[in-house]
């Protein structure tokens, strides 16, 4: 199962099910958008086995010019896809899901942005140093029992910890 309310904070563990439900949207998204798209990456927790995750799938979409990209956003809004400017440079944000249930995150970025690059590094970073995504997930626990109703706060209290295993990412 996905979703979950906007602004709040509620952690499940892994769930074989998210690799699936990821696939099955990015059929939808093929669909949509067809080759406008030209690669798609699992990111987020939902995409780091074992690790605990708030139940949406993020998706990262690659195009090949972001501001041409930007047409994209009347076709992914005619299909549920809440769009969301946002102030990270690099990407166009979109939730899927009433606010009460989001379920998809979408991030469309070029490929080699800083923003492509960061959440790739993590990602791998994290599947490949099990002490570090355990270290990651004990924080991230600690944060939502903290802030379950704060999801910025929960965010920011993991910005220490996510910036540490970027830069050790990054330094590999």
């Amino acid at each position: 199962m996905v979703g979950l309310e906007r602004g709040t904070v509620e952690l499940e563990p892994f769930r074989e099910e998210w690799k699936e439900l990821y696939n099955q949207e990015i059929a939808r998204l093929k669909d949509i958008a067809g080759d406008r798209f030209l690669e798609f990456e699992h990111i987020g927790s939902t995409a780091i086995e074992g690790m605990p995750a708030k139940p949406i799938i993020d998706i990262l979409a690659v195009v090949e010019d972001l501001d041409e990209a930007e047409d994209l956003i009347p076709l992914l809004e005619e299909h549920r896809y809440e769009y969301r400017p946002g102030d990270i440079e690099g990407r166009l944000f979109f939730a899927k899901g009433p606010r009460t249930n989001r379920t998809f995150y979408l991030s469309l970025t070029e490929q080699g942005s800083d923003f492509y690059t960061d959440k790739i590094a993590f990602r791998e970073y994290l599947r490949e140093h099990p002490e570090a995504a355990e270290q990651y997930a004990s924080l991230k626990k600690k944060a939502a029992e903290k802030y379950p109703k704060n999801r910025e706060k929960y965010t920011a209290e993991k910005g220490d910890c996510i910036q540490d295993i970027l830069d050790r990412a990054m330094n590999e």
